[in-house]
């Protein structure tokens, strides 16, 4: 059964024939508005909610629920129709309430310092089980609302196209998320991000860049060799010139592989060519890749090193390591199948 976020206003009325008109606001202002379950939204009579519950099945089962930094990080294992599992992770700040959400069953990129690269790709998610995760989180962070949707869960956005514009245009037009509240993560699909930025949508560009030679990069992110740095720089060079929007560049830092000086001069010259953002971050543990992260005092010369050079850069903040929901983390499966893991205490 389909889910009731993959309908628009007018098709959700069209559904509704027969009912005063009154009762299509209330629907829509219960899963939008509240981010309600059909059953949960006591504005219309029980009767509707018992027809519509069972035309709108929930596509997320929740197979285990885990939190860490005392109860500010909170990670969801959903199981999804077909058996297939995903996972979301919601993030509370003191000025805002982020949740990362996934984009396909496992992901096919590869990329070796990244769990669920390690674990293959089963299949792409519909646009109402993305949208699902996050009216699940917004349930989740009541009474707070719900602030930011970032797309950097399982999966690569951008290999989930026509699905990834859906939900970010339903959430701008119905939801009422801006630009800066929304963002999209990819390890660099070079046609992607042009088509991306021709389509005027109110969203931040995010690039998992993690080496500036590549040599280095073919090794970490596989789809490099597709798409060298220099595909994508012009990749980015056209979304920069197309949406007059900033774009940002992950990266993971990984002991003694893209945290020595050479490696920061190489990401230096990159980024500033784009006049780009530089997030950095910690490589975190995971089973299938062994290297280490950098350790402190590094990630601090790294950090000084690219400002040093004009680059602006941000050391993000590791959140949820102790329940694997942190960057790189997601997802503890073999082919989207979950393997056990123990609930562990903040």
């Amino acid at each position: 059964m389909p889910s009731a976020y993959e309908y628009s206003k007018e098709e959700l009325s069209e559904l509704l024939a027969g009912e005063p008109r009154y009762r299509v606001d209330q629907v829509w202002h219960g899963l939008w508005e509240e981010a309600q379950e059909i059953a949960g939204i006591t504005t219309i009579p029980k009767s509707l909610r018992a027809r519509l519950s069972e035309q709108f099945a929930p596509g997320l089962q929740v197979v285990n629920d885990l939190e860490s930094d005392r109860g500010a990080t909170r990670k969801w294992v959903f199981r999804l129709n077909d058996g297939s599992t995903i996972e979301t992770v919601l993030m509370s700040y003191e000025d805002r309430v982020t949740v990362c959400v996934s984009s396909q069953a496992g992901c096919a990129m590869g990329c070796t310092f990244c769990a669920t690269g390690q674990a293959g790709f089963t299949r792409q998610l519909t646009a109402g089980e993305v949208l699902e995760q996050v009216m699940f989180a917004a349930r989740a962070a009541s009474p707070r609302r719900l602030s930011n949707v970032v797309f950097m869960g399982m999966g690569e956005p951008l290999a989930n196209y026509n699905v990834t514009v859906n939900v970010v245009k339903r959430l701008h037009e119905y939801r009422g998320l801006s630009a800066r509240h929304l963002t999209v993560s990819t390890v660099g699909v070079a046609p992607a991000i042009e088509r991306l930025a021709k389509e005027g949508l109110p969203l931040t560009l995010a690039v998992s860049l993690h080496a500036a030679n590549n040599e280095t990069r073919n090794e970490l992110v596989p789809l490099n060799r597709r798409y060298p740095l220099e595909r994508l720089h012009e990749a980015c060079e056209f979304w920069i010139e197309t949406t007059s929007r900033r774009l940002s560049f992950e990266w993971a830092l990984i002991d003694q592989v893209n945290d020595t000086d050479q490696a920061l001069d190489e990401l230096a010259r990159y980024a500033y060519s784009l006049r780009a953002h530089v997030n950095l971050i910690p490589l975190n543990p995971t089973p299938g890749y062994l290297v280490r992260g950098s350790p402190p005092d590094r990630v601090r010369h790294f950090r000084d090193g690219l400002e040093a050079q004009g680059i602006n850069v941000t050391v993000r903040n590791t959140r949820g390591r102790s329940i694997d929901a942190a960057c790189g983390q997601l997802a503890n499966v073999t082919n989207a199948k979950r393997r056990s893991i123990p609930v562990r205490s903040a």
